[in-house]
């Protein structure tokens, strides 16, 4: 496996866990009360743009020569950091 694969696989499967984590912050959205509902839905809906982002860095890496990936990877990231950030600041606002 070169390292292009295992990092499109890492990144993945982060995409995966964020899926889940989003998934799971709707659920919990959905039996707030209705102000609260509407507050998270704005926090979700910038979640869900943050992954939009981290998926579109992971098809530029699926369509890069093994040369140029690395370039590529710097971009994904800070994808990563700043989905991540979000996803632990989201939460801290949802509990």
């Amino acid at each position: 496996m070169t390292d292009k694969t295992a990092y499109q696989k890492k990144l993945e499967a982060r995409i995966a866990e964020w899926k889940a984590e989003i998934d799971k912050m709707e659920a919990q959205a959905r039996s707030a009360s209705a102000d609260a509902e509407a507050r998270y839905d704005e926090e979700i809906k910038r979640l869900r743009r943050k992954q939009d982002d981290a998926e579109a860095e992971l098809r530029k890496l699926r369509a890069a020569g093994e040369s140029a990936w690395e370039d590529i990877r710097r971009g994904a990231e800070e994808s990563i950091e700043s989905m991540n950030k979000a996803i632990k600041d989201a939460w801290s606002r949802f509990r």
